[in-house]
């Protein structure tokens, strides 16, 4: 099923996630798991010995247990699940796992009818309960390559497996991806609900994988998952760190805390090998703390010489790129290419390069590293579309969405559209609500540096005045066109986020660069918790269109709409700001 045409809750995507055969265990092997791996469970009697009892499943949400299923309970911001036991019970629940107050509330409206295994850290507890339900171990496959970092999570994960594919298909073995986009397990995808799903789903998915007959899955692992212990229990052939700068201090408060929960899965014990960006002090942290068989990798212009692996060489190549991978200890040199501009691209195409590269005989992928090599060099792995990445809807203007929602992201974005552009740059940016406000206004001052014409528009406002949102990044716009010398800069405001999209192709002429940062893939805008249809890609082909504009030959294949006048509600001459 195609990502953009299907819309799942969470319940129903963990359903499409169930293996129809499962290994299952006993509560009374569980408990024997649990134990052994330090967790202290406590066991509920009840009228029969729970070594009779079968799970057959695992599910957190109780609107996706099934008969036999270990409901895993977690306490969350507004309701515990346990206080949901009765839905559970009655959709066949077999056992509960949760923590003390869980354990209260399922006594209080069950009673001793259900055994219920109690652990001070359920969420931790969740993935090896999942994993020994499911039959997942170390060695039990697919090889899981993860990637974290603040910025591109998706498109190395993309690059990833477009690169196993090449290397698998021959071998008739299919590939898995997990990440903020979708999931696809060989030729089926569904939509995502989050960037890493939770722990109980992984599991599972783990072992649908294996019926499907995928060898090999690309993840993005986000800070959020980590924290919140999703990817308990699972082990990576090679985990990936792109980059760190500053995002979700809202949930870390602090850069120290987020690099630590990173940091969390280069650890030996959940990774075997780790491929880490050396590009920034960061990145060296990050080689320096993680543990196990650590290579490094240098993408910046000029590479650092201590790391293992250098970006060398890199050229311009149609929109994209060709670069040179260097290993300064064999003196190998791999040569390759990316379709994506920037040089950010660069950096994730090398990055996937060398994970697989990293990948020893144990991951069970089965090929040799002339297939790679010979893959990287022949078959243009990293010259694909990613949804909502650099994503190219337009030629002249060239027109393009990006997810690009951070100042570190932003700045990367801008410098690609600034080294491909002969025009002008016009920017259509906004910030998401109810997050990390303090990035706002740096946002606003790096677009009026970097881009010639600035529409301020809306994101995701969440639950926050969009005015006050605008507002932050109007601050720091301002400010910076005020006190330093921006030339002819162009500032407006503009509101619903459509109309902006109209303004930015009605000032462009065919030599100019159109980007639209922020949403990339998302086709919602959340307004106090009410959806509204919206998908960049779509409005930017639509108005391209009006315009005569041509467009890529991968845009949405919308008609344009002939009722949308080429207006705004505020233009430069009428009260928008300029410098």
């Amino acid at each position: 099923m195609s990502a953009a045409e299907t819309t799942l809750s969470v319940a129903a995507q963990d359903r499409v996630f169930r293996p129809r055969g499962v290994v299952g265990a006993s509560v009374e092997e569980l408990v024997a798991e649990l134990t052994a791996t330090g967790f202290e469970p406590l066991v509920t009697p009840v009228g029969r010995d729970v070594g009779e009892v079968r799970l057959t499943g695992a599910a957190m949400d109780p609107k996706a247990v099934g008969p036999g299923d270990l409901f895993v309970a977690v306490a969350g911001s507004r309701a515990h699940g346990a206080d949901f036991v009765m839905t559970a019970l009655d959709a066949g629940a077999a056992a509960i796992l949760t923590d003390v107050a869980g354990s209260e509330r399922v006594r209080d409206r069950v009673g001793y009818r259900i055994p219920v295994i109690e652990v001070r850290r359920v969420r931790e507890a969740a993935g090896p309960s999942a994993a020994l339900i499911y039959g997942n171990s170390a060695s039990s496959g697919p090889a899981l390559f993860g990637v974290t970092g603040t910025n591109g999570k998706t498109t190395t994960t993309y690059f990833l497996r477009s690169l196993l594919d090449e290397l698998l298909r021959p071998h008739q073995r299919a590939t898995g991806l997990i990440g903020t986009i979708e999931i696809a397990s060989g030729e089926d995808r569904i939509p995502s609900k989050m960037t890493t799903p939770e722990a109980v789903q992984l599991h599972s998915l783990m072992a649908l994988f294996r019926e499907a007959g995928v060898a090999a899955a690309a993840m993005e692992v986000s800070s959020h998952a980590i924290s919140y212990q999703r990817t308990s229990g699972l082990f990576y052939a090679v985990a990936g760190f792109t980059n760190l700068t500053q995002d979700h201090l809202d949930l870390h408060g602090s850069m120290e805390e987020y690099f630590a929960a990173k940091a969390a899965l280069f650890a030996r014990r959940r990774t075997r090998s780790s491929v880490v960006i050396v590009d920034d002090p960061w990145g060296w942290r990050m080689a320096e703390t993680a543990t196990g068989h650590v290579v490094t990798l240098a993408t910046a212009e000029t590479p650092d010489p201590a790391a293992d692996w250098a970006v060398t060489e890199v050229r311009p190549h149609l929109l994209g790129s060709a670069f040179t991978l260097y290993n300064r200890h064999t003196r190998e040199s791999i040569r390759s290419r990316t379709g994506l501009p920037g040089r950010f691209n660069v950096a994730n195409a090398a990055l996937a390069a060398v994970m697989v590269l990293t990948a020893d005989e144990s991951t069970g992928l089965g090929v040799s590293r002339r297939e790679i090599v010979a893959a990287l060099e022949q078959a243009d792995p990293f010259t694909i579309s990613v949804p909502g990445r650099m994503q190219v809807i337009g030629t002249a203007p060239a027109a393009i969405v990006d997810f690009a929602h951070n100042p570190d992201a932003m700045i990367r974005t801008l410098e690609a559209a600034a080294s491909t552009s002969e025009g002008k740059t016009i920017l259509v940016i906004g910030a998401a609500g109810e997050r990390d406000s303090a990035k706002r206004p740096l946002m606003g001052a790096i677009a009026v540096r970097m881009a010639d014409h600035v529409i301020i528009s809306d994101d995701d406002p969440h639950g926050e005045d969009p005015a006050q949102i605008r507002a932050g990044l109007l601050e720091g716009a301002r400010e910076a066109l005020q006190n330093e010398d921006l030339g002819s800069t162009a500032l407006e405001e503009i509101s619903p986020r459509r109309e902006a999209i109209l303004r930015a192709v009605e000032v462009a002429r065919p030599e100019d660069t159109i980007i639209l940062a922020g949403r990339g893939h998302e086709v919602h805008q959340d307004f106090a918790g009410t959806r509204h249809p919206i998908d960049d890609r779509v409005e930017l082909a639509r108005a391209l269109r009006l315009r005569g504009f041509p467009t890529a030959a991968d845009a949405p294949d919308t008609e344009p709409d002939p009722d949308l006048a080429m207006t705004t509600r505020l233009s430069p001459a009428e009260g928008g700001d300029t410098a």
